[in-house]
């Protein structure tokens, strides 16, 4: 159907520009440091603090997606942190940076709740794995360009000429979803029963399907988030590449990321529409943590730049397979609730992008290199996998 792909089309753009504007920070590290004068340590607590109020915001969003409909709420969220993209590049100092950063990711944190919400709307249930890879392949196709593209604008612009430009996008797009999206389509849409039926928000957060789904969340962003902070500038001074090269090298791990999320989607579709139904979100999911898992550990022994970006890809990919599944099955747990069940699941998540940022510079610094590190987050996904032996939606009449 038409308006189907119409609704797919502007949230794969949205996620582009979500994440091509999330990730310039890291293209433009060195940069930034050296004129705002920053350690490694203060660059972690700058990208920590993105994480820290993007995690922080996802319930509150995704209730906000709820109770106004995604119509309002992801135009609201997009022209949010277009405006601080932008503002970005009039930071003056650390404070001023940290605190930027920070509210930028409390603008960002309501966007996929929103999509989640509009899928729920629009979409059935065997149709949510491919929109879900779909839309969170266009975020990392986002953040792939924006290594390259973001280091031809910095060396033209500067980096402060450069997050002003990237604030233009998202008020484009915000402008455009409020004049085509309704809430409600013009068809009927079948849906299966929600498990949390009436329950409480407050409930919900605490039964065992949730907090399983919240904690191999953590699990997953804690690997990808590599890939948004600290990948590029390791490649740099692992591996004594130049800013460009290193550049290259990271878009192409975030592409092989994007086939992760389309390869995820289509087998959590096909397998839905199986036997095998129950399987459909546990299986790409578990077998993502597993190749995310051998990968991480298999990084501190690398000794060429290809062998290291390709443990890098193969990681990345494993973490990106568990995406879609992931929001697949917080819809199945949601349904009308989709926002601030996927929200609160997100948020878990997101506090693993934390943890993940400003953990990294310290165990480096403690242990001598970045070893330790790998082998903690290959550990978390091993734990990951296992939690997904015990995830189900069980579904309650609503």
């Amino acid at each position: 159907m038409v308006a189907r792909a119409i609704l797919l089309a502007l949230l794969f753009v949205m996620s582009w520009i979500l994440y091509l504007d999330r990730a310039a920070i890291s293209t433009a590290k060195d940069l930034v440091a050296g004129d705002l004068s920053l350690s490694n340590q203060a660059m972690g607590i700058v990208f920590g603090a993105f994480a820290l109020g993007y995690a922080l915001a996802q319930v509150p969003s995704g209730w906000f997606a709820d109770r106004v409909g995604p119509r309002l709420a992801l135009a609201t969220v997009v022209t949010g942190w277009s405006i601080f993209t932008a503002i970005t590049g009039l930071a003056r100092g650390f404070p001023s940076l940290v605190l930027i950063r920070f509210v930028f990711g409390v603008a960002e944190a309501g966007a996929f709740p929103g999509a989640a919400r509009a899928f729920y709307s629009w979409l059935p249930p065997a149709q949510h794995g491919r929109a879900n890879g779909l839309i969170f392949s266009g975020s990392r196709l986002g953040a792939a360009l924006s290594f390259p593209v973001l280091a031809w604008i910095l060396t033209a612009f500067g980096w402060r000429g450069a997050f002003l430009f990237l604030g233009v996008p998202g008020v484009l797009w915000a402008l455009i979803w409020l004049a085509w999206f309704r809430d409600r389509p013009p068809w009927e849409v079948p849906h299966a029963p929600a498990a949390v039926g009436e329950s409480r928000l407050r409930e919900v957060f605490r039964s065992r399907p949730m907090l399983l789904a919240m904690g191999q969340y953590f699990a997953s962003n804690f690997t990808f988030f590599i890939c948004l902070s600290w990948m590029h500038p390791y490649l740099m001074a692992h591996y004594r590449l130049t800013r460009e090269r290193a550049a290259w090298f990271s878009m192409l791990v975030l592409l092989i990321g994007a086939t992760a999320q389309w390869t995820s989607g289509f087998l959590v579709d096909r397998l839905y529409r199986t036997r095998h139904q129950a399987h459909s979100r546990r299986i790409p999911a578990m077998t993502g943590f597993l190749l995310s898992a051998l990968a991480l550990a298999t990084i501190p022994l690398t000794v060429s730049p290809e062998a290291g970006v390709a443990c890098f890809a193969l990681a990345t990919f494993g973490a990106e397979m568990t995406i879609s599944p992931s929001w697949a099955f917080s819809i199945d747990l949601g349904g009308k609730k989709s926002g601030a069940v996927s929200g609160a699941m997100n948020m878990v998540g997101n506090f693993g992008s934390f943890v993940s940022a400003s953990v990294f510079p310290l165990m480096e610094r403690s242990t001598g290199d970045a070893s330790a590190y790998f082998l903690v987050a290959a550990a978390l996904n091993v734990a990951a996998a296992v939690i997904w032996l015990r995830m189900r939606a069980e579904r309650r009449p609503s």
